[in-house]
């Protein structure tokens, strides 16, 4: 059986204004994955993964990359403690906070 996962996330860099959540999205719905992605008013983007272990860790890789036109600089692991997490529905895009 396979273990499950949530990791949180937030992604520096050059990550608003080319696509970032579309593009998460994209690959997280590929992946199977739950949670959510948003834009955070500090320039940085914030997301959440839920799914199989070895899944979200082929996410958390891919985060590390971008999309076309994005610049990643660091992805930081947050405590999924921190923050009350809604993943039962299918990944969605959030507003800005």
């Amino acid at each position: 059986m396979t273990e499950s996962r949530t990791s949180h996330v937030l992604i520096h860099g050059h990550v608003q204004g080319v696509s970032f959540r579309a593009w998460t999205q994209h690959q997280a719905e590929l992946h199977g994955l739950k949670g959510w992605v948003r834009n955070r008013r500090d320039g940085t983007v914030e997301a959440v993964f839920s799914g199989p272990d070895n899944l979200v860790e082929v996410m958390l890789k891919a985060c590390r990359e971008g999309p076309a036109g994005s610049r990643v600089e660091k992805v930081e692991i947050l405590d999924p403690d921190d923050l009350a997490f809604d993943v039962s529905g299918r990944f969605e895009i959030r507003g800005t906070v």
